[in-house]
């Protein structure tokens, strides 16, 4: 992935508030970079995956994370850091804490997207502009034009739709398995623990892209760009505005 022309199409037609974030799986064989930050060893803390995504986004670090750092069980499962285990396909658990019964609960642990157990055993989270591997999945946070204009690149490439699922939280399951399964870009509305731990913000969703769809993202941008697709939106201002009536009267006293 060329990170400069990234970086250089993101800023030009996106204007990013935070940085895009690059995340790459890696399995045993597979070492860490020396600059990353783990959250057990460097902070003394565990956390939950989204939070390490908004401190790669919001601080510009490069975070590392092992089963040892993940302090939400949600995270390891889709990772497949953790297996699976029927008690909690049977909604045993009191997670999520909100719906309505066990048998919700039960159908929700069922849907959850999982990479296969022990594939992977780490998991890199870095802005791309500091990169120092090729990332599986770029996830970038914006509000919904910024997002649209992502979408709108897409189906200029492709022709396709960008599909978009939330569960109201597990924003992690959306942003990093679901693409790295489907090899597909996907919409995430954040929820649950990416709003109240991780601190997304209230006008901020998610659009992932797996690293086979960059190239497509870049020329969608600049071409739909060129086609009058923008952002900041463009607003249209080639009317004639209405005013109250003594509008009309004063112009016509002081042009008589």
């Amino acid at each position: 992935m060329d990170v400069k022309k990234v970086m250089q199409v993101f800023d030009k037609y996106l204007r990013p508030q935070c940085f895009p974030v690059g995340v790459r799986l890696l399995t045993s064989s597979e070492e860490l970079p020396e600059k990353v930050r783990m959250p057990k060893k460097d902070f003394k803390i565990k956390m939950p995956l989204c939070q390490g995504v908004s401190i790669a986004r919001k601080y510009g670090w490069t975070i590392a994370m092992t089963q040892e750092d993940m302090l939400c069980p949600l995270g390891s499962i889709t990772l497949g850091f953790v297996p699976v285990k029927e008690r909690f396909l049977e909604g045993d658990f009191n997670i999520p804490f909100w719906v309505k019964n066990k048998e919700t609960r039960a159908k929700m642990a069922k849907n959850i997207p999982r990479l296969e157990n022990g594939k992977f055993d780490k998991i890199l989270l870095a802005p791309i502009h500091k990169m120092e591997f090729e990332p599986h999945v770029v996830i970038f946070y914006g509000n919904p034009a910024q997002i649209s204009r992502l979408t709108q690149s897409v189906v200029y490439a492709t022709g396709e739709s960008v599909d978009a699922a939330s569960f109201g939280g597990f924003a992690c399951g959306f942003e990093i398995t679901v693409p790295t399964l489907t090899g597909k870009p996907q919409i995430i509305i954040a929820g649950g623990g990416d709003r109240a731990l991780a601190q997304t913000q209230d006008d901020e969703i998610a659009f992932a892209i797996p690293t086979n769809y960059i190239d497509n993202i870049l020329e969608g941008l600049v071409e739909t760009h060129k086609a009058g697709m923008r952002y900041p939106t463009t607003s249209f201002l080639m009317y004639q505005p209405l005013f109250p009536p003594d509008f009309d009267k004063l112009m016509e006293h002081l042009e008589s």
